[in-house]
């Protein structure tokens, strides 16, 4: 059984491109009984950059209830909060030391900011030795990752491998990272990736109304409604397509080239297939949200259940290294 390992942002109340590009393939990956599958919600790695705590909480708690409510299984799985272990902190601390300047100096989270270095935090530079210290407090066999994030992967390794050439004997076990080359680019409103940073986001958690007013705001051409269009341009077919299944889309697109078919009846049969696909996930939500003890509840479970590795991994280190 492999043990496989997946961090999971706090920022914010996930929207389509988080669900389709990460929440339902990690659940999908979660759901095979050939894994063991460890999901944390990194809201220590979030305070590099958001500072007020109200809304890192509300953010967690947001992040928690969409996995749940989208069928995450956290009795069968290990789901937990990074900051109810501390032991994180503790074994960053130990690997900080057999990590070279350079490494950290020459990570993709440090560069993108090294022309602003005012804007650069101890928290932000370090940053990769935290997350190696997530994976390897576990034991953790796989980490899947995009292509963007091999480097933390390789970087985890050479702090591994560093620790343990220093103690001569293999203390911390070396994860493979598994490369997702086939996750979904997500459309926003506007034609470009989905973001909350372009602020082009569809929110399958909000409001009826609110989800509608999105949706019926996705940017179209000015085609008029009695002539064809191409529905391989368009931004609201591209949506309907990540999640019809094969007949509606051919119906779809038979509709686009036939003429007499506007943006807005597009528009409507895209809300409406949102509506069907996610209501059940939207009730669970909002009934989650709603009850937050029941999210700390889910949260803390997790906690206890996965401390006892954690705490045994770290002792490995401890006494490898004399304390």
């Amino acid at each position: 059984m492999a043990r496989v390992l997946t961090g999971i942002q706090s920022s914010g109340i996930p929207h389509l491109g988080n669900a389709l590009g990460a929440i339902e393939p990690g659940i999908e990956l979660s759901a095979n009984p050939k894994n063991e599958s460890f999901f944390f919600i990194a809201d220590l790695h979030s305070l590099t950059s958001v500072k007020d705590a109200a809304k890192r909480k509300e953010s967690v708690y947001a992040v928690a209830a969409a996995w749940l409510a989208l069928g995450f299984d956290a009795e069968r799985n290990f789901f937990y909060r990074q900051s109810d272990i501390p032991e994180v902190t503790e074994l960053s601390w130990y690997l900080s030391c057999f990590t070279p300047y350079p490494m950290l100096a020459n990570a993709h989270s440090f560069k993108d900011k090294s022309d602003r270095l005012s804007d650069v935090n101890a928290g932000l530079f370090t940053y990769p030795v935290l997350m190696a210290a997530d994976i390897l407090l576990y034991d953790a066999d796989q980490v899947p990752v995009g292509k963007d994030q091999i480097q933390h992967l390789e970087m985890t390794r050479d702090m591994a491998g560093a620790l343990n050439h220093a103690v001569g004997s293999e203390i911390l076990k070396l994860p493979e990272a598994v490369v997702r080359d086939s996750v979904k680019t997500v459309p926003g409103t506007d034609g470009q990736k989905m973001s909350k940073s372009y602020g082009n986001t569809i929110d399958i958690f909000a409001s009826a109304k609110a989800l509608k007013k999105q949706v019926m705001g996705i940017l179209t051409d000015s085609t008029p409604l009695e002539e064809p269009k191409d529905p391989d341009t368009c931004n609201v077919f591209a949506l309907y397509s990540l999640l019809a299944n094969e007949e509606q889309i051919a119906e779809m697109r038979a509709n686009y080239l036939g003429g007499n078919y506007g943006y807005g009846h597009a528009k409507k049969a895209l809300l409406e297939l949102i509506l069907d696909i996610y209501e059940p996930a939207r009730e669970r939500y909002d009934a989650l949200i709603n009850n937050p003890q029941e999210i700390e509840a889910q949260l803390l479970a997790g906690a206890e259940k996965v401390r006892p590795i954690a705490q045994s991994v770290l002792k490995r280190v401890k006494d490898s290294l004399g304390f």
